[in-house]
């Protein structure tokens, strides 16, 4: 198949070695990359059952057919693992420059397995893998070991293109079970803790490089689709909305619609959102458009911070959820203080969204009297040491270190905890945005948000917010397509413009395979199947994907709710649209999903 490598790279960190295996023709044409090839490998290569951070779990590497062509918004690359935090699924995904040196050293899938006896890093080139000692580097932040990583163990070869570095940082190390994989200093594969998978394996760094680049079924008619898009699509009200205020766009839209999390998921707005807001932010600060390789949105906010305490601090960011989380939740009322707890996140190379609700759900345990320690909502230092205390697992930062459904059952909050399958939702209130609660139960790796970005059609009026009618077959419709980007592996953020026969233009020009819209979509809903048959092998229970209770008992103060009996009916309409049964269980699945 066109579009493919045909190979993925198997490296062994406890022996360091390394295997170069094929993909069969055939897997190719049917998982087409990214997350379709990735997620059959977690199945193959996986003992059911494996502990996230036993040496045999696999950590998966990919990206998919468009990486490095000319197709906008194709510069990512994706992890897939079983989850520390979950102990499920988990997909994560980034942007920036480095996707395309991961490309490049000529690998559709690049699988990491074993523990080396030493802190490392490894080189992936189009030859294989080559092994550093990292030993120094143990305990650096992201941003030194970015740098530090490339200079030390990029390949001298003639031919080869800047290469670029993923690395964790003292949380990864440390296995925080939300620590993050970093790149370009700022870029996040940001949920479900493959960071500490990563550090699990005494892998500090990869830096991958080559001159290896994807053989195109059209490769002329690709470029000149390419050409034409991006002229039909520069002047989109969407693409100019996020080149002028990226994600930050979201707070206000967001509190208008009364659906963003505050105090703890006590509230769908705050009094402060809009000393909080994108507006403000470039207002006040030096904030410029930044772009991904192949991106002509340029969503990202490179940002000096011009006032306050923390003048002179630069930053890509900080994006919506951070911003929610902990300008939100913790109900920080400074946009500069949200930089500047993002920036600790970055550095220690963990989750914002988890970290801004565990920081929260601590301030609640200490107002109920469940724990005794000294921290309040909007106090950014105590917010800021505790941030400190969770990556060094000091104190109860150690507790926290271990995911909200530790937490809540060490300090007796299960009733309190807002999370799915162990993963908290991002800033879309179900309770006012309906089908955002089944995009979070329905989710693979917990409460995800990316997996459908139903909110999109909910706030634009697609479909109505609080209707329960029609809900699971339009989330399909995303689910599926937003599937295949994962497959490509394809910006989120360009969903709107590519629409099912803008996939199959691109997809017949990447790989000439029949693309038409019923077969894009079989092959979606068989990978969504197969991540399915993953989670029941390693578990998951039916109770998972419903939402916590709190959400239904507890209305916003707009009176804004979502009832169980609304969910059950959202969620036994999506079984039933993707042929399983009441509990959610594919044909030919048994309980453990075999």
């Amino acid at each position: 198949m066109d579009g493919c490598y045909g190979r993925i790279l198997m490296v062994d960190m406890t022996h360091e070695s390394f295997q170069i295996e094929p993909v069969a023709a055939e897997v190719s044409a049917e998982c087409l990359g990214g997350k379709g090839l990735a997620t059959r490998l977690l199945l193959e290569k996986n003992p059911p059952g494996v502990d996230p951070f036993a040496p045999e779990n696999h950590l998966i590497f990919a990206t998919g057919p468009i990486c490095q062509s000319r197709v906008w918004g194709s510069s990512r690359y994706g992890v897939f693992t079983k989850s520390p935090l979950t102990r499920l699924y988990v997909e994560s995904y980034s942007g920036g420059k480095v996707p395309e040196a991961v490309d490049a050293a000529g690998f559709d899938a690049v699988l990491f397995t074993g523990k080396a006896s030493r802190p490392s890093i490894v080189a992936v080139h189009p030859d294989g893998a080559k092994f550093f000692d990292a030993a120094d580097l143990w305990g650096a932040d992201t941003f030194r070991t970015e740098a530090e990583a490339v200079a030390r163990a990029a390949v001298a070869t003639e031919g080869y293109r800047k290469p670029g570095a993923v690395v964790i940082g003292p949380a990864g190390e440390r296995l925080l079970r939300f620590a993050v994989i970093e790149n370009d200093k700022w870029r996040s594969a940001g949920r479900g803790g493959v960071g500490a998978v990563m550090g699990s394996k005494r892998l500090k760094a990869v830096v991958f490089q080559g001159d290896r680049k994807r053989g195109l079924h059209d490769a002329r008619g690709l470029a000149d689709y390419g050409k034409a898009f991006a002229a039909a699509h520069a002047d989109n009200p969407g693409v100019k909305a996020y080149k002028a205020l990226g994600t930050t766009m979201m707070v206000a839209i967001m509190n208008k619609a009364g659906a963003f999390p505050a105090r703890y998921w006590a509230q769908g707005t705050c009094e402060h959102w809009e000393k909080i807001s994108g507006q403000t932010f470039h207002r006040d600060n030096t904030v410029t458009p930044h772009a991904c390789a192949k991106c002509f949105m340029a969503c990202g906010r490179m940002a000096t911070i011009d006032q306050g305490r923390h003048r002179g601090l630069v930053i890509e960011g900080p994006e919506y959820e951070t911003i929610y989380a902990f300008g939100g939740l913790c109900m920080i009322d400074q946009i500069e203080e949200i930089a500047y707890l993002n920036d600790i996140c970055d550095r220690m190379g963990m989750d914002t969204i988890t970290a801004g609700n565990l920081c929260a759900f601590t301030i609640e345990a200490v107002r109920r009297g469940r724990l005794d320690y000294d921290i309040d909502y909007g106090e950014v230092d105590k917010i800021a040491l505790l941030l400190e205390r969770i990556a060094r697992r000091e104190g109860i930062g150690d507790v926290l270190a271990e995911g909200i459904a530790h937490a809540a059952a060490t300090w007796q909050l299960e009733d309190l905890a807002i999370h799915v399958k162990g993963m908290e939702p991002a800033g879309y209130d179900p309770r006012v945005l309906k089908g955002m609660g089944l995009a979070y139960g329905t989710s693979d790796r917990g409460a995800c948000h990316l997996r459908t970005t139903f909110y999109k059609p909910e706030l634009a009026g697609l479909i109505p917010a609080d209707a329960i009618e029609g809900k699971a077959e339009m989330l399909l419709d995303y689910e599926d397509r937003l599937t295949i980007f994962d497959t490509l592996i394809l910006c989120r953020f360009y969903r709107d413009l590519y629409t099912w026969e803008e996939l199959e233009k691109v997809l017949g020009l990447v790989t000439g395979l029949p693309s038409s819209k019923e077969e894009l979509r079989r092959k979606a809903a068989a990978i969504t199947t197969m991540t399915r048959r993953f989670n029941l092998r390693e578990g998951l229970k039916p109770e998972q994907d419903r939402l916590p209770k709190r959400l239904h008992r507890e209305a916003l103060p707009s009176g804004h709710a979502l009832t169980e009996a609304e969910m059950e009916r959202m969620l036994q309409d999506y079984y039933r649209l993707r042929g399983w049964d009441q509990q959610g269980t594919p044909p030919g699945a048994g309980p453990a999903g075999r």
